[in-house]
């Protein structure tokens, strides 16, 4: 088997089923698809077995297990595939997505592929990516991917032990994204190899920062506070952390100079997570760094 494809879902049924459904038109056939089903009902596992499609599809019920990173550990267990990567519930691959990811790993020899997300025009979005294809670093790691777009060798994979279920969405704790980035900068850290490039993109619903409303700004928080623990967490100087923080308060003045409140507010957020989350991340390296402690990044893989 060459792919698995490792869904982890809660509340978006009819996503899921479209992403079964398109995914058919792969011009790469040699793949498998792994649902792992947190919703606490059963709709969807009543749904599955009438799909009937030409390729293996693995369901597993695991109603009340929360947290993206948790799920998709727990798929891991059942994959199959000597290449894994993990598309979001509401994504979207085109047909040529697995066979161009392929032909990355065969040409540059790497453990890692990144691509990135993109509208149907091909525009970035929900992130700013690198225009240039390029070896995946430290420096860019925030620049080079996004969680759905990263494809792993199941050798990296394990032996990381994993995505950290304490990071990204549904997660416990208050780091509710970059777990990709995590388990990349750990994957970097044990002498894996990773490439970038911006021509490998999938299609997502766009994020609306432009008007956010307020489940937009708590989200954006929250994603910032992930962000930021990681960068704390993985020793990122706080010069490096510190360009990250004035960008979001440049974007408040420019949205106030605009007369935009909501976006303005957004950025504020923003700014406030990231804070919040280098503070988080550095505490948690001082404290992983402890003799007695265990090594930083190890995933909880169930």
């Amino acid at each position: 088997m060459q792919f698995s494809l490792i869904i982890s879902t809660l509340g978006r049924n009819a996503d899921v089923l479209e992403f079964v459904r398109t995914i058919e038109a792969q011009t790469c056939r040699d793949f498998e698809v792994v649902i792992v089903d947190q919703n606490d009902d059963d709709a969807l596992a009543k749904t599955i077995p009438t799909l009937g499609p030409s390729f293996p599809l693995k369901y597993r019920h695991v109603p009340g297990v929360r947290g993206a990173s948790r799920g998709r550990n727990i798929g891991f267990e059942l994959a199959e595939g000597d290449l894994v990567c993990f598309p979001d519930d509401d994504c979207l691959y085109p047909p040529h997505l697995l066979d161009d990811a392929l032909a990355l790993f065969a040409s540059k020899g790497v453990d890692i592929v990144c691509g990135r997300a993109a509208d149907q025009n091909g525009r970035d979005i929900n992130g700013r990516y690198e225009p240039q294809a390029q070896a995946v670093s430290k420096a860019n790691v925030f620049s080079t991917q996004i969680e759905w777009m990263l494809f792993f060798t199941r050798t990296a994979f394990k032996a990381v032990s994993g995505f950290d279920e304490d990071v990204g969405v549904g997660a416990s704790t208050p780091w509710q994204a970059n777990e990709g980035q995590d388990i990349v900068l750990r994957m970097l850290e044990h002498g894996f190899r990773g490439w970038y490039d911006p021509a490998l993109f999938g299609h997502h619903p766009e994020l609306n920062v432009v008007h956010p409303d307020a489940r937009m700004r708590k989200k954006a928080r929250g994603y910032a506070r992930g962000m930021g623990y990681v960068l704390g967490r993985h020793g990122y100087s706080f010069g490096y952390f510190v360009r990250y923080v004035v960008r979001s308060i440049g974007g408040i003045v420019l949205s106030l100079l605009k007369l935009n409140g909501a976006r303005a507010a957004y950025y504020a957020h923003v700014s406030a997570g990231r804070i919040e989350g280098y503070l988080g991340g550095r505490r948690g390296a001082i404290k992983h760094a402890r003799p007695e402690s265990t090594s930083i990044g190890q995933g909880r893989a169930q």
